[in-house]
């Protein structure tokens, strides 16, 4: 134990008797930390569970009340605001009067805002602007916080300084603790509350005036749980029980999200609504401190575009191969996007801290609404029996108006005029003084109805007011009906969903990303790619019923990569897991639902693909044959650190018009010229050359004419040859020409870079093939629009001439073949 003297420094004067008083520090110190605490907690960081305000945001409201700041006037500055709250009633700084201030006008904050702002009052990430830049004034639901304030309904007390008076609790038309909530750190104790519903709330608090002996389970009918400003979702509805009985809780609050297409070509998550006090800004930072760190997987891109308009949203791009679901899943485990609201319901009742249930919460209010309308009905009373107190007197006056007067001018004064009206009409001190100071105009006969009139009304007013004081029902259907229509004129639907539990496991369970499953990568005559599953989902019965046909499929697996081929001998990277799936159920199936294949590659001027290849280094390599009759094969050693590159030296003028994933060397490679010749000799007869080769001699072409088309045929199944005859003077496009079919096996084969043979006898008007195919049987031909067009069904001679189709025909492919054949296992098909 020590002990501390108090001395004087300089020496006393003779006449001074020195004191020394011992104090005992432990008891100074206990003594003025229980005073420092008591004043924290009862002026400063607790609510009173009438209003549900601290001291600070009641002085706040009771001022601007008294300074006029009405919502039907205009806003003035903050500063204005805070410096009256801060001179008449709370001497604590400037600061933390414009933090409260700030936050009662914040609607991502409160449920119900009590003040309007005008200005940068913040976000939830952001601070607001300095007091001197922003405006207020009271909202609509703040005056029913100080409705009727001026009719005795709760008691005053002197400011700090006895110069003024402030209320002790405002009357509180609405439960203002339940619906807009509060947060606060005292000494020893905290609060921390959520908001709720405003109309939820007081349909418990009717139903609690109704039945008082209502149980917590009947007023969470009305009130299931929270109602956050910033809506979002709530899981798990057992913490809200528990604080809700015992005033301690916790619950989970998720952000509310979508899964949607945010790109033609990637799914995204669309996230509309945070957990409250989350702002998108700490999401956005926490997000990509993880994806920097490599702890989460599956996001490409982050946008916040979020407006005054439309309110939150941050778009969060999943790369392809991951599974949306699961990528939210981690993102509600490692981010703000799920955070724990820990419910703890300590308020000030009758001046001391208690930790409050539901029950307790709504009983407090419902007790000092009754209580506030009872001193509201006993002021109006009497405010209204004073009132028909001096009619009745001045009834009097009227009925005798000529011995009134005559009373008043022989008098010497008004003490005696006053007196001599009390002793002669029987009037009170009172009643006498108002006839004096009535000025002579009132006292005529319109007057007279008048104040019988108001006399009646008066009487009236009286007698319902009683029969409410006199009556406990009267009273609680009055409080009752006063919050139906606040509930009425300012209630809004629920904003936040409660779930009991998530539903959805954790990603243990969930697998974040697509496996590698084998599929086929297929392009369109339309320019459409897609993936699908193995070859045998892609069989079908011969008979394809969709519009369009596949120009090119190359095996590959789902998160592999393959390589788009053009005109110009370039090979571009595309990732497979990009590309659409198509559903496994389609059979045959549709490349509706691919995407172009110029959302994955940039093309030059003039540059167009003309086929798929395989990049693993493992696959029989690439064909490719040019308009000018050169015919390369490929060696599949592809640079891995390069998104694009060359696999021809092209010559000048020369383009790729064909390329083709070789599945043996036993297959054909064919070409057919514009002069209808056509060449097939086995693949076995090119030697593969590496990328920046030319290739060899494939065709030999008479002068003015090209290859229009090359590809690879299997000799061992039944294939067709088709040619589309036309002119060469035409625009392209415009011309329907005559179509033929013929066998491939009426076609012999021959070296490499001889001239081939005839395909089709060209008839009048017609001197260059304007498109050919060949491939499996059966053929299907498509216009520009992807529609089927009918082709002859006879088979033609080798050099026969060919019939007039009934359509232009843009695109030909081939029909895949039934489950279980060789060639459905051996794909590419074409």
């Amino acid at each position: 134990m020590f002990d501390m003297a108090r001395r004087t420094t300089s020496p006393p004067p003779e006449d001074f008797e020195e004191r020394i008083v011992d104090i005992d520090v432990s008891a100074e110190m206990r003594t003025s930390f229980l005073e420092y605490a008591y004043s924290v907690i009862y002026q400063r960081a607790l609510p009173d569970a009438r209003d549900g305000l601290k001291p600070v945001q009641r002085r706040i409201l009771y001022s601007m009340n008294e300074m006029g700041l009405r919502p039907d006037r205009g806003h003035v500055k903050s500063s204005r605001v805070v410096g009256d709250v801060m001179g008449k009633l709370h001497p604590h700084g400037d600061s933390a009067i414009y933090d409260a201030l700030v936050r009662m006008a914040q609607p991502f904050s409160m449920r119900l805002p009590l003040v309007d702002g005008h200005g940068n009052f913040g976000s939830p990430d952001d601070l607001p602007a300095a007091m001197r830049y922003t405006e207020a004034r009271l909202s609509a639901a703040a005056m029913l916080m100080v409705q009727s304030i001026d009719e005795d309904t709760v008691d005053f007390k002197p400011n700090y300084d006895g110069q003024e008076t402030e209320p002790t609790v405002l009357p509180s038309a609405f439960p203002n603790l339940l619906v807009n909530g509060s947060t606060g750190i005292a000494v020893g104790m905290a609060t921390n509350m959520a908001p709720h519903n405003l109309g939820e709330v007081i349909a418990a608090a009717r139903h609690l005036i109704k039945k008082p002996d209502a149980t917590l389970e009947d007023l969470m009918r009305f009130v299931p749980g929270p109602d956050l400003p910033t809506g979002g979702l709530v899981i798990g509805l057992a913490g809200i029980r528990d604080a809700y009985e015992t005033g301690r809780g916790t619950f989970r609050m998720r952000a509310k999200a979508t899964v949607d297409n945010v790109t033609p070509r990637r799914k995204g998550l669309i996230v509309t609504e945070l957990p409250y006090n989350v702002g998108p800004e700490r999401v956005i930072t926490k997000i990509k401190e993880l994806v920097n760190a490599k702890k989460l997987s599956g996001i490409a891109d982050l946008k916040d575009l979020t407006d005054r308009h439309k309110g939150l949203r941050l778009v969060i791009e999943i790369k392809n191969g991951f599974i949306p679901e699961a990528v939210l899943e981690e993102l509600y485990r490692l981010t703000p996007m799920e955070e724990t609201f820990g419910i703890n319901n300590v308020a000030l009742v009758d001046g001391q801290p208690r930790t409050l249930g539901l029950r307790e919460l709504l009983r407090v209010y419902v007790d000092h609404r009754l209580d506030v309308v009872r001193r509201r009905s006993q002021f109006r009373r009497r405010k209204r029996q004073e009132r028909l107190h001096l009619v009745d007197g001045l009834i009097v006056a009227l009925l005798n108006i000529d011995e009134v007067i005559q009373v008043i001018r022989a008098s010497d004064d008004s003490g005696a005029a006053r007196a001599r009206l009390m002793e002669i009409f029987e009037l009170s001190e009172i009643q006498a003084n108002y006839i004096l100071d009535t000025p002579l105009r009132r006292l005529t006969r319109f007057d007279k109805l008048e104040l019988d009139k108001e006399k009646e009304t008066l009487t009236r007013e009286i007698a319902e007011l009683t029969a409410i004081l006199s009556s406990e029902d009267r009273l609680n259907k009055v409080v009752s009906d006063e919050l139906a229509e606040v509930a009425k004129t300012y209630g809004t639907p629920r904003r936040t969903v409660l779930l009991e539990s998530s539903g959805v496991s954790r990603t243990a369970a969930v697998p974040l990303e697509v496996a590698d499953d084998p599929c086929l990568v297929l392009m369109s005559s339309t320019g459409l790619l897609a993936r699908t599953g193995d070859a045998a989902e892609l069989a079908g019965d011969g008979e394809r019923t969709v519009h369009d046909v596949l120009v090119s499929v190359v095996r590959s697996t789902v998160r592999g990569e393959i390589g788009v081929v053009t005109s110009q001998g370039r090979m571009i990277r595309v990732s497979v897991v990009d590309l659409p799936a198509l559903p496994p159920s389609a059979n045959p199936p549709s490349l509706a639902g691919g995407h172009p294949v110029a959302e994955y590659v940039a093309l030059n001027p003039d540059e167009v693909v003309v086929g798929l290849g395989s990049l693993d280094p493992v696959s029989p390599g690439l064909a490719l044959g040019t308009a000018q009759g050169v015919v390369k094969r490929v060696v599949p050693e592809y640079p891995a650190n390069r998104d694009e590159f060359e696999v021809i030296g092209l010559r000048d003028g020369d383009t790729v018009i064909g390329a083709v994933e070789l599945i043996s060397e036993e297959h054909d490679l064919v070409f057919i010229s514009s002069d209808a010749q056509m060449l097939r000799y086995p693949a076995s007869n090119v030697r593969p050359q590496g990328r920046p080769a030319g290739g060899m001699a494939g065709i030999r072409l008479e002068p003015g004419a090209r290859a229009i088309w090359f590809g690879s045929v299997d000799p061992a199944r039944e294939s067709r040859v088709i040619t589309i005859a036309g002119s060469s003077t035409a625009l392209p496009g415009t011309q329907v020409g005559g179509g033929k079919v013929s066998d491939y096996t009426e076609f012999p084969a021959k070296g490499r870079a001889t001239g081939g043979v005839r395909a089709q006898r060209f008839l009048k008007g017609e001197d260059t093939l304007l498109l050919a195919w060949a491939g499996p049987a059966p053929a299907k031909a498509v216009s520009a629009v992807g529609k089927p067009v009918p082709l002859p069904e006879d088979l033609g001679r080798r050099d026969g001439s060919g019939v007039r189709l009934t359509h232009t025909v843009a695109a030909i492919g081939g029909a895949l073949t039934g489950p279980g054949t060789e060639a459905a296992e051996e794909a590419p098909l074409f």
